[in-house]
Order: C-alpha cells, then structure tokens, then sequence
C-alpha cells in the first residue's frame, strides 16, 4: 500500500476509489467471461446466438456505465460479432 492520506476527503475519496475499482474490475472480468464463453461454444460448432447476445449486451451496459470507453465497446462488439459468424457458418 500508499502513504495513508492526512486528509479527511482525500480519505474518503480512496474509500471511494477502492470501492469502484472493485466494482469496475468485475464488470470488466464478467464481460470478458460471456466473450469467451460465446467463442467458446461456437468453436465446438453449436451456434448458441443466446450467449453472444448476453454477451453483446453486457459490453453495451459497461460502456453505458463508462467502465469501456464506447469505441473499445464498439470493436469488442465487432470482432466478436466477426469471429462468432467465421465459427458457426
């Protein structure tokens, strides 16, 4: 760990910041896990459109919260819209 803050705001603000790191973390790793997954049914052949739309939502729900920046949600969304269609067709 850091020097701990002096500070009465600055004390809180790293609660603050601990707090929705946790948070931003494991919204990024749950929508890590729903790519995987989807590609990963998809390469063992089943077309499992249901998993890739979870998967396609979950990216847009972090991009609405601001954990992804929109153009990062927007190629995620593209490439794996692109694998997901080379793997079942």
């Amino acid at each position: 760990g850091q020097e701990m803050a002096n500070i009465k705001s600055q004390i809180k603000r790293n609660r603050q910041n601990e707090k929705r790191r946790a948070r931003n973390k494991a919204i990024r790793s749950e929508v890590n896990s729903r790519v995987k997954s989807t590609l990963k049914s998809a390469e063992s052949g089943q077309s499992d459109e249901e998993a890739l739309r979870i998967a396609i939502k979950k990216i847009d729900k972090a991009a609405r919260k601001n954990i992804l920046h929109k153009n990062t949600a927007a190629r995620k969304k593209s490439r794996l819209t692109k694998r997901y269609n080379e793997l079942t067709n």
